[in-house]
């Protein structure tokens, strides 16, 4: 979408239909037993990774179904734009946004090429070794029942349909 289409508003962002989904993605980054019963530290960075974690797994899932895939961008422009602003208000000023905000996507496109190879070929001790490497953790020791509950989150993520998952909905 063009700089004059959003700044005069004569079309609708495509971002918008996404955003259901980007809420979900956070409802699902902040459950408590995730840092409660996983070892994932409760700070910042926790949390980051935490996003960045079932970012990823939805990413993974998009990326399997044609109708999907091509919004896998939009997705990650909408996370961005989250961390562009939480950045902004944590007081990041304009030149060092943009640097931090790469560094992001470089950490970010690494976890996601880890998590899909060690999901696809359903080696847990390969994740757990992922998510000691990429997740912040209070307790290290807890990185094998990380590795299980996002494998769980997997799971439902796959039975997930299309349009529920547009909609923000994750399977049960």
């Amino acid at each position: 979408m063009s700089f004059f289409a959003r700044l005069f508003g004569t079309q609708t962002d495509p971002r918008e239909q996404w955003r259901p989904l980007w809420h979900s993605i956070v409802e699902q980054a902040r459950e408590p037993d995730w840092y409660r019963m996983c070892g994932v530290a409760d700070t910042v960075e926790g949390r980051f990774d935490m996003v960045t974690l079932v970012l990823s797994l939805v990413l993974l899932r998009m990326e399997r179904d044609e109708e999907l895939a091509p919004h896998t961008a939009l997705v990650t422009e909408l996370f961005v734009e989250d961390m562009e602003g939480q950045l902004r208000e944590a007081g990041i000023g304009d030149p060092t946004v943009g640097k931090k905000i790469g560094k992001l996507m470089s950490s970010m496109g690494g976890r996601l090429g880890s998590y899909r190879k060690a999901l696809a070929e359903e080696d847990r001790a390969a994740l757990a070794e992922a998510l000691k490497r990429n997740v912040t953790m209070a307790q290290e020791d807890e990185a094998h029942a990380l590795a299980e509950r996002m494998i769980r989150l997997h799971k439902r993520l796959e039975r997930t349909e299309s349009d529920a998952l547009r909609r923000g909905e994750i399977a049960a």
